[in-house]
């Protein structure tokens, strides 16, 4: 048997999951209400020789016999697929069941069902967040499926183990440049001045905290019109805010990227969700478009340093930091084998993986418009003052959209 290390953003999210979140971490996945014309029987065979094929599924975290430590092997047998004949009442027991955790040593580290009833035909899937993103479950995994269900499937599919191994072997040297990069950015954090001052007294623990608020007057529109990076402009819109409401005209905080840069690992089913740092002084009074170029510079730097990333991880040093995550819409029906597929339910991830002081995120909707979504502590933090941050970047962006008004016309 050859065992793997855990890559550093798997430890990093297993650690915060078994040491501080109070969530199942089974957020990745979702009910499938399928089409009356799919043989369910040959779904399954489809889904069964995909799961034989990528290593991924054969993932199991143990802990080393010699050291003790989690680690990962490649070897364990896929949890076969069957369909399941349930009556409506069956079938909604089951969908409660599913909301509970379940062990996650030694056991495969996914769950998929088929199931028809009387009346409709599901799939169900979800998978441990420190196996799988939301890229790997949401189209690489469907993709692959809807190949093998049609007869197209590729046998080539890319080792997630060979990539852990080949990640693992990276010479320290190698990596030293990126470490350096990374600790003097974010070597000035302070959570007195770069998070939105307290304004709760009298909660001791950390409290989930959650406020949803659509953007008003500003849309999709505005992107048609230019050449802006949308996921560039609401992370620099976001800094701005922090550096307004804090006071102290500075913005440390992080961004989350898919972290598929490459063609190999694009086709790469598995975890590779990066968590990049950002910083920026706003004290050099420049304009909104310099900002945004000059932040694209500063992010593409960054991802060519994403493998020292592990010193991050490893240490935590982004922990307390705001974190932010821009979502294209994602179309509510899901075309499989030429015929949609119903999202009936989609894991809300009601508790943050990670005890996090704020996480924003912006999802861009079927509409055109743009909803925001803060997870924040709500020990901390009081709802009034989420409600003020978030008006605070409604106005910002509407601000930014004259690429030439200047930080001071913006920051004050």
């Amino acid at each position: 048997m050859k065992y793997y290390p855990l890559r550093p953003i798997q430890r990093w999210l297993v650690d915060t999951h078994f040491n501080k979140a109070k969530s199942t971490m089974m957020n990745i996945g979702g009910l499938f209400k399928l089409s009356a014309s799919i043989d369910m029987n040959h779904l399954a065979d489809a889904i069964n020789s995909v799961l034989e094929e990528y290593d991924i599924f054969h993932c199991r975290f143990i802990f080393h016999p010699e050291t003790s430590d989690l680690c990962q092997i490649f070897d364990g047998a896929p949890e076969r697929v069957f369909l399941e004949r349930l009556s409506e009442k069956d079938f909604q027991q089951r969908m409660e069941s599913l909301r509970e955790p379940y062990y996650l040593i030694n056991r495969p580290l996914y769950r998929i069902y088929l199931m028809q009833t009387p009346k409709s035909k599901y799939l169900y899937a979800d998978f441990y967040h420190a196996i799988m993103d939301g890229v790997a479950s949401s189209y690489l995994f469907v993709k692959a499926v809807d190949a093998a269900y049609r007869g197209r499937q590729k046998k080539t599919a890319p080792s997630y183990a060979e990539y852990v191994e080949e990640e693992s072997k990276i010479p320290v040297e190698e990596l030293a440049e990126g470490h350096a990069y990374w600790k003097k950015m974010l070597a000035p954090f302070d959570p007195a001045k770069h998070l939105p001052p307290v304004n709760v007294k009298g909660v001791a623990a950390w409290t989930q905290g959650k406020l949803s608020y659509e953007f008003k007057n500003f849309t999709e529109e505005f992107f048609r019109t230019t050449r802006i990076n949308e996921n560039n402009f609401f992370l620099g819109a976001s800094m701005l805010t922090l550096a307004k409401i804090t006071g102290t005209k500075e913005s440390i905080m992080s961004w989350i990227h898919n972290g598929r840069t490459n063609m190999r690992e694009r086709r790469l089913m598995g975890l590779m969700l990066e968590q990049y740092p950002c910083a920026w002084d706003f004290h050099e009074d420049i304009s909104i478009g310099e900002f945004l170029n000059r932040l694209e510079g500063q992010n593409q730097i960054g991802m060519k340093y994403r493998k020292s990333l592990n010193l991050i991880y490893n240490e935590g040093l982004e922990d307390d930091c705001v974190s932010f995550i821009f979502q294209k819409y994602i179309n509510g029906d899901l075309i499989f084998a030429d015929t949609p597929a119903e999202v009936v339910y989609l894991p809300p991830n009601e508790i943050s993986a990670a005890e996090n002081a704020l996480d924003i995120e912006v999802e861009s909707e079927d509409t055109g418009t743009y909803l925001l979504s803060l997870d924040y502590d709500a020990s901390r933090y009081s709802e009034d003052e989420m409600l003020k941050f978030a008006k605070t970047m409604n106005n910002i962006l509407i601000a930014m959209r004259d690429v030439n008004k200047k930080f001071s016309d913006i920051l004050g």
